[in-house]
């Protein structure tokens, strides 16, 4: 099975990245200079720090294995290592997809993912 690191983003976003098959990044990815990404491990605790209440999210699952040197694994939030892609993210790096919604309590509701 692959490496799996997941993105979050808009559905905006994610609608932009399957018209053009190519995802640059987020603001906060551009201006960083890589596209932030997080482990089966993080993904949880990312969403609540950077995404509170937002609705209208994609959890991408990428293939990190298909993404070669451009994924480095860096120290990042309580020190821990976090992947960080230095190329764009292609479609062909998708695995799947799903909407990340929100429950009654105002917290994301991810999908069972397995690695």
């Amino acid at each position: 099975m692959a490496n799996i690191v997941y993105k979050i983003m808009s559905n905006s976003q994610w609608n932009d990245f399957e018209a053009k098959g190519v995802f640059a990044g987020a603001p906060i990815d551009l201006a960083d200079g890589y596209v932030h990404l997080s482990t089966d491990e993080q993904m949880r605790e990312t969403a609540a720090k950077y995404f509170s209440g937002q609705i209208d999210l994609m959890l991408v699952a990428v293939a990190g294995d298909k993404l070669g040197d451009a994924l480095k694994f860096e120290v990042s939030r309580a020190d821990d290592l976090f992947p960080h892609l230095y190329a764009p993210l292609t479609l062909d790096h998708v695995l799947w997809a799903k909407p990340l919604p929100l429950d009654t309590s105002g917290t994301h509701v991810f999908p069972e993912v397995s690695q």
